[in-house]
């Protein structure tokens, strides 16, 4: 099964080049992020055309999230438990049926910039929230896989310039200390499993010059549950899409499992 994670930054408004990927690498899930529209305005059709299945949890202009999959989706629940006052479109999960079913999350953590504002509580309490229903996710001792945008720089290795995130959210001690607790019950990075070499970016800013300078930093990102980790065989960065016209400052990160194994 080859699952992908991609923040789109507007479906609507990268419409064509999000078709052409999914025409050329027609993954089996897709998790998408920063649609930046309601449920009523994703282009549907366009995606079931290409034979997908489709749960959106979509908000006006800002965030939302949707899952794609060519089985149908079961159990579908639509945000984050645990905020009740929080009203951002930011996590989904389903059930992707098939011989051996998959639960799959797509995830667009707050950014939580800048660090003196409100934003960046808001964004722990969050993450807090995810490692808790990830706790009750992992409880099923099922193939769980949690893909997303974190926007966590894991280490300085994942990023070009480090010092130049030293204040940023992104790279936060706190920020950093979450993500690895969140690991810690026993989810693996699948990127870091399947590769690990330095310079695994998925993110390019549009200012600066930052792709073509290769200024990026890795923050999307699959985490495995261990039954999901045991089935993973690669993953790969599709970092030639952010040289296509119109692309996201973000591109398609794919893992491949072997759902068929024993």
């Amino acid at each position: 099964m080859r699952i992908a994670t991609w923040n789109v930054n507007s479906v609507n408004a990268r419409l064509p080049t999000v078709l052409r990927w999914f025409e050329m690498e027609q993954p089996d899930v897709a998790c998408l992020q920063e649609i930046k529209c309601v449920d009523e305005k994703f282009p549907a059709a366009e995606f079931e055309r290409l034979g997908y299945n489709i749960a959106v949890h979509g908000q006006k202009t800002y965030n939302g999230v949707a899952l794609l999959s060519k089985t149908p989706l079961e159990d579908v629940r639509k945000g984050l438990p645990g905020e009740d006052s929080d009203d951002h479109a930011r996590y989904i999960e389903a059930l992707v049926s098939g011989p051996r079913p998959v639960r799959v999350a797509a995830i667009y953590l707050p950014n939580g910039n800048p660090v003196a504002s409100e934003k960046f509580p808001y964004k722990l309490r969050w993450m807090d929230r995810l490692k808790a229903r990830a706790r009750e996710l992992m409880a099923y001792e099922e193939p769980l896989v949690l893909a997303g945008d974190y926007n966590v720089i894991p280490e300085p290795e994942d990023a070009d310039n480090p010092a130049s995130w030293a204040g940023d959210a992104l790279f936060q001690p706190e920020t950093r200390r979450a993500f690895r607790a969140l690991k810690n019950l026993g989810l693996t990075d699948a990127y870091m499993q399947a590769d690990g070499a330095p310079g695994g970016y998925t993110f390019w800013d549009y200012q600066a010059g930052a792709w073509q300078r290769n200024h990026g930093i890795r923050i999307d990102h699959l985490l495995l549950s261990p039954q999901a980790a045991d089935r993973l065989r690669s993953v790969f960065i599709h970092r030639d899409v952010r040289d296509w016209e119109k692309p996201s400052d973000h591109v398609p990160v794919v893992a491949d499992l072997d759902l068929e194994a024993g």
